[in-house]
This record gives C-alpha cells, structure tokens and sequence, in this order.
C-alpha cells in the first residue's frame, strides 16, 4: 500500500493527502517552503475534503507570515533537531572535514546530557536563559570524570539545592513507575561533591550552542535565540610538574621504580615508559602525536650556529608539524629506546607495545603506577595528572627560561591566545623579581640547584678557601 494515497495538488507548492499506512480517513497537507526544498506536514484532522482543502489554504497563509516576519514553521522537540544535526555532522566527516571520532562525541554529549536537559523541549522555546542555566543542572546531573578519580570538595548552597531538586524528582518518577507514592525525600549522600569540569561543560555548551544556531539558520528557533559567546566559567589547568617534582620523577624512576619491576616484560615497559616521560618533558608533544610518531619521523640536523637538534615530524588533531628538541637529551633518549624496540623500520612506532605494535593507550596504567608511586600523581590543585600533564610541564618550563609565547606556539602546534589563557600564570611567576622590586620584606633567592650542585659548590669553595690560608707571595 502506498504511503501517501488521494493525492491532490491545490495549487504548485500546497498539496492534501491521505496516508496510506494509517486506518484513518483524515487528511493531512504538505506545504512546500519558498526558495527551499523543504516540506511542512501538518495533520487537518479532518476526514472531509472540503474542510480539508480550507484547512490547507489557511496553514500555507500562516506559514508565509511567519517566513515574512522571520518566525519558525517548524514545531520540533530539541532531540529531534539535534538528531538532523548530527547527520549533518556525520555527512561532514565522510567529507573529511572532521573526524568520525568527534561525531561520536557529539552524539554521546547530545544522548547523555542535552537531550535529558532539554530533550522534550520544542526547539523554538529554548531561549537564552534556558542555555545560562546548563551549567548548575549539568554539575547536579552526574559526578563526571573527576568524581571516578576522587576528587571532591564541599557542595555550595546552590549545588545541595539542585542536587535535592533533581534527586525528587527522580524519585517522583520513579513513584509514577511503579504506580505508588512515597514520602521519602532523598538527597545526596553526603555533604562532600565532586563536580564535573567546566573544561567538560564548556565543551558541551558549544555543542548546544551549535544545534540551536543551526535552528535559527534553518528558521526553526527564532533569530532572537541565536546565542553569542560563552559564560564565564572557571578555565581549569591540568597541574604541570615543577622543576624541583620533574627532578624527583625522572630520579624516581631510573633509581628505584625500573628496578622494582618483578618480570622481564615489566622491566621492558619500565624501561621504555621512563624514556617516555623525558622526551615529552622535553618536546610539549600532544600525546595523540607521540602515539602516531615513527622511526621515519626522527631526523638530525644542526641548527644556525652549528648545535645538533632532532627534528621531530608530528600528526596530530589532524595537522602536521616539525618540532624541534636537543640532540643532547631528546636525541639520547630516543637511542635508549632503539636499543631496547623490538623494531626500528621507517614505518615501526617509536612508542611501542612489547610485541611490537602502536601501543593505543600510551602505557596510562604505567604512568599512573608511576606517579604513584613518586607521590606525584595528585596536583596541586587536588586533579589527577596524566600524560598530559607532560606536556603543561615543557610549556611551564620554557615559558620560565624566557622563550617567547610565539616561538613557542609554533613549537607545540597551537595558538599564542591558548599559550596566553592557559600559561598566565607563568608571566607572574616569571618577573617575581621586578614585580616585588623595593619591597622591604623582598629579597631575590638564589636559584634552586640540585644536591649534587650544592655538593661541587662547597668543594670548589673548599678549595679556593684552602689556596687562600697559604703564605702570600712577594709582590
């Protein structure tokens, strides 16, 4: 049987139907859009032709007011809408203008956190402040990543109130499932919550951002719903490792964590994943560039005044780009690690598994063994670090010696405004001495040094101090 049945065009763009598929006799109309090629089907619920061709002609009238005055023709929930964005993303990526992988992603934010949010809502309702308000209904929503890593912190007043509103209505729900009512009341289990990211919300509010906008373009949400910028949420920074921590990591692990290793193949990932940890101390490579590094991509060459570096040709987020680090550390490394590889072929990964292949997860249960066991894995700031955390730690410290955001952007791939945003901080700690110049109680300290620094310190004053008590020679 054919879907759409009696058939009848009332004039070029506006035609009355049956459908086939359905027992009623009610007739619905299809009103083509002007300069477009899509359709509006509305339902007359009328069984009578007459009626039905009149009911046409007066849906046509109103969706060409609205199409005048910039008004939406379209009545659909936000899940609906999302779901058509989302083709349109995954039509993007067979293009190869993303990657399939962030389509996954937004769909996973549109099923896990949008659509229970606004999901039911009818997409020209969803106004601004319904957009404002994502960020306290999403940290009451779920604990997030942070959570599962135990990070916690007392709730604000706020976020106990809108933890205690969601959790009755869930359990408001959950009565009407089962066709009983409670007098319970629950609320969170207890005073200490642990919050999803801003980082994560802010990604999120993007994808929002997107979807309505793309309504208001296709004259589904009014103009007046097109949203502008971001909310001014807390930016959170992975905690890099100081100088004096990196120190106590990199002696760490050659003096004591390799050698504890209780089987050869341990050993092997010890070995391998200390050698990990320097080079990207030392390069600021993303890890999803380390992981798609090969032989091929290492190469000497000197530079202007005639000093040995490695250049490192990386991919990653789907650019490429050379970086450039010391033949002196990083290219010493790297010799660590052809020794012990399993292969060195142009196309062998540098970062490999003990059999040989690309290791996928970049040895996470390793490092996180490892800064373990250095007492290092929690920041400062009470975020777990990761092999992230590596490369906050290059830009810090170069950040430190004096390199400039530019030359430095150019080397980690990314833009001087993210060095800005994400390395402020470093400015301050950078001119502590001109900044705290002529204060009473301000004295500049001596660089910290190493033990080992200090101990040939005091021996070659111990030794100008001894030349010194001898008798004086005749002038």
């Amino acid at each position: 049987m054919a879907f759409v049945t009696d058939k009848e065009e009332l004039k070029p763009g506006l035609v009355i139907f049956r459908r086939g598929d359905l027992q009623t006799r009610d007739w619905y109309c299809r009103v083509r859009l002007p300069k477009a090629t899509r359709y509006k089907t509305i339902a007359l619920k009328t069984a009578d032709i007459t009626t039905a061709r009149t009911l046409a002609y007066d849906h046509e009238s109103e969706i060409r007011f609205s199409l005048k005055r910039n008004l939406p023709v379209f009545n659909r929930p936000f899940s609906a809408v999302a779901k058509d964005y989302i083709a349109e993303q995954r039509l993007r990526a067979q293009r190869g203008e993303i990657t399939m992988g962030r389509v996954k992603l937004i769909e996973s934010v549109v099923k896990n956190q949008l659509n229970p949010y606004v999901g039911k809502t009818q997409i020209d309702l969803i106004a601004l402040d319904r957009w404002q308000n994502y960020p306290s209904w999403r940290r009451s929503l779920s604990p997030g990543r942070m959570t599962r890593h135990g990070n916690v912190r007392p709730m604000t007043d706020a976020e106990r109130d809108a933890a205690k509103t969601l959790a009755d209505a869930k359990a408001k729900q959950k009565a009407r499932t089962i066709g009983k009512q409670t007098t319970e009341t629950p609320g969170p289990a207890n005073t200490d919550w642990i919050i999803v990211s801003d980082a994560t919300i802010r990604f999120e509010m993007k994808i929002y951002r997107a979807i309505i906008n793309d309504a208001v373009s296709k004259q589904e949400a009014p103009p007046h719903h097109r949203i502008e910028g971001m909310p001014a949420l807390e930016k959170q920074r992975r905690d890099a490792f100081s100088l004096e921590e990196y120190r106590r990591l990199h002696t760490h692990a050659r003096t004591k964590w390799v050698d504890a290793a209780k089987t050869e193949t341990a050993r092997w990932y010890r070995a391998m994943v200390y050698q990990f940890v320097l080079i990207m101390c030392n390069t600021g490579m993303r890890p999803s560039e380390a992981r798609n590094l090969r032989w091929r991509d290492v190469m000497e060459a000197t530079d202007k005044n005639g000093q040995p570096v490695t250049v490192l040709s990386v991919r990653g987020k789907g650019k490429s780009r050379q970086l450039v680090a010391p033949s002196g550390n990083v290219g010493k490394y790297l010799d660590r690690i052809r020794a012990i590889a399993l292969s060195t072929a142009p196309e062998a990964p540098v970062f490999s598994s003990a059999t040989g292949t690309t290791e996928r997860t970049l040895y996470k249960a390793f490092i996180a063994d490892l800064l373990k066991d250095a007492r290092l894995r929690v920041g400062p700031s009470g975020i777990l670090r990761s092999t992230y955390s590596f490369r906050h730690t290059y830009a810090t410290i170069r950040l430190t010696e004096g390199v400039s955001e530019l030359l430095l952007a150019e080397q980690m791939g990314t833009s001087v405004q993210m060095i800005q945003e994400h390395y402020g901080h470093v400015d301050t700690i950078k001119h502590a001495d001109l900044v705290l110049h002529g204060m009473s109680d301000w004295e500049p300290r001596e660089s910290v040094v190493t033990t080992e620094e200090k101990e040939t310190v005091q021996v070659r004053r111990a030794a100008r101090a001894k030349r010194t008590t001898g008798p004086r020679k005749p002038h």
